[in-house]
């Protein structure tokens, strides 16, 4: 066993937190700031790449790298974390928009880079502490701290009305939590465990009512619903997009709440998920489709942006509560795809916006002819974002629908395929007003340079990736199936779920 593998995953939970100390420590100037939190972020991200050199894969082994000790003896509150295959990308997609992150801000932030780079640090800890954690109260410790940094940073340094957005951005996700914790807590009093796998057993084996799951179950949806976020609940994501700093806007939305929907409301409570399936399903093609006509009409680029991920999260919520292994094989992949253009999207009208000082589409027009390589990734990105095939958006894209006709129901799949028009419309709408067509009085008047070496430095893999992952997806998507476990006894007539066989042991026989 390689010497890092019992201690990986808190090298990785602390290398940020670590970072943002010495940059809140050292002095704020000449770009040191800049460098050690990129140098953080990079040592961060070599040890996220230790987790898929070093994964059993294949074998029937639950979580690994897994860390289990006592952290507060009572109530018993664990320093429980490990990965599965539903995990472990999302870790290393984390560590790699990081750096992304730290370049696509490295001129956007001019003052107080020693605030923004200190709590985006942090930020990142909560995020991996959030993919990471097998104990309820440890991972909703981590959730409800991925909140604060996010709301700090978008009061101070949004665009126009940071103040505004930062306190709605912060009411809509931090008053569900509020219901998600009363259901941990009275959880906790009936099974006297916050372990994950204790309370997969307890619950599969109804040791809960079922009526009284039904509550606790919701409190779960409704948290991580406005979190995705899931129509209706998307109020705070449009102008979340338009305030926020770039290197925030790439993990704000989706990731997160999306993970938690997959291990914690299904994972946890599978008969609930099937009986709200039907309502969930019905709510994803809606946000799918309104998501998709509200960017059509979008007037900022970035509020543009915020309305095609309402609809591409919803299409992974469509995945999810299909219920079926494939779906949920392609779920993960959709969002590690839709996480590896959005970095590149953003990066890049984060650029437009700093060299122009604006995000309103018609100001612009023509501005490939300055900024050829900017429109060049661009236009790769886009084709990416509709699905073109031999590209990382058509896989996820395609498995969802098709396993969605197949195996779930034909006619919301034909409705949810609309949107891959829609997607098309308004990206491809999106470039046109951008980058060609008659040059615009901005573009003609305001010199420019074209992408920075480091904006390149910080796209450049994430444009391989799509490309890779778009011609050769075979070997993800494998490492991601491969995790998928068959249901234990106690549930195998209700729904196919990833249950770690070797995890799900009686609560009794773990204490």
């Amino acid at each position: 066993m390689n010497a890092f593998n019992p201690i990986i995953l808190t090298l990785i939970l602390l290398t940020p937190l670590v970072g943002a100390v010495l940059v809140a420590l050292l002095p704020d100037r000449a770009k040191i700031p800049n460098w050690i939190a990129l140098l953080t972020s990079l040592v961060t991200l070599l040890f996220t790449l230790h987790l898929p050199a070093h994964f059993a894969w294949g074998q029937q082994q639950g979580f690994q790298f897994e860390i289990n000790r006592i952290w507060i003896e009572s109530p018993a509150i664990f320093y429980h974390v490990g990965i599965d295959s539903l995990s472990l990308w999302l870790v290393v997609l984390t560590g790699i928009l990081a750096p992304v992150g730290v370049l696509a801000s490295w001129n956007a932030i001019q003052s107080r880079p020693k605030v923004f780079y200190s709590f985006f640090l942090l930020q990142q800890t909560a995020i991996v502490g959030v993919f990471i954690s097998l104990d309820l109260m440890l991972y909703y410790g981590f959730w409800e701290l991925s909140l604060v940094p996010m709301a700090v940073l978008i009061a101070m340094y949004g665009r126009k009305d940071g103040s505004k957005a930062a306190l709605k951005f912060f009411l809509f996700t931090f008053i569900p939590s509020a219901p998600l914790l009363v259901a941990i807590l009275w959880l906790y009093t009936r099974t006297h465990t916050f372990n994950f796998a204790d309370l997969q057993f307890e619950i599969a084996a109804g040791l809960i009512p079922a009526g009284l799951l039904f509550w606790v179950a919701l409190a779960f949806l409704f948290a991580f619903a406005v979190k995705v976020p899931v129509f209706p609940l998307h109020g705070w994501l449009s102008d979340t997009f338009a305030e926020a700093p770039v290197a925030l806007a790439m993990i704000v939305a989706g990731k997160m709440g999306l993970y938690s929907l997959l291990r914690f409301h299904v994972g946890l409570f599978p008969v609930q998920a099937r009986q709200i399936a039907p309502l969930m399903i019905a709510l994803a093609v809606i946000g799918i489709l309104y998501g998709a006509c509200l960017a059509l009409v979008q007037k900022n680029f970035f509020r543009l942006i915020a309305f095609g991920t309402v609809s591409h999260g919803s299409l992974v919520i469509l995945a999810i509560y299909g219920l079926t292994k494939m779906g949920w094989t392609a779920s993960i992949f959709q969002i590690l795809s839709i996480g590896i253009v959005e970095g590149v999207v953003l990066t890049i009208l984060g650029g437009l916006y700093n060299r122009y000082k604006t995000a309103e589409i018609d100001s612009y027009g023509g501005a490939a002819t300055k900024l050829p390589r900017a429109a060049t990734i661009f236009v790769l990105a886009a084709l990416t974002s509709i699905g073109l095939p031999l590209l990382s958006g058509f896989i996820g894209e395609f498995l969802i629908l098709s396993t969605t006709f197949s195996q779930v129901s034909r006619w919301w799949a034909i409705v949810a395929a609309v949107s891959v028009i829609l997607s098309a419309a308004y990206m491809l709408w999106l470039v046109q007003r951008l980058f060609f067509g008659p040059e615009g009085k901005l573009t003609a008047s305001t010199s420019v340079r074209d992408l920075s070496f480091g904006e390149f430095i910080a796209v450049a893999p994430l444009v391989a990736l799509m490309l890779i992952l778009g011609v050769s997806p075979t070997p993800l998507l494998d490492s991601i199936q491969s995790g998928l476990h068959p249901p234990s006894a106690q549930i195998k007539q209700v729904i196919q779920i990833p249950i770690n066989p070797q995890t799900v042991v009686a609560p009794e026989a773990k204490r």
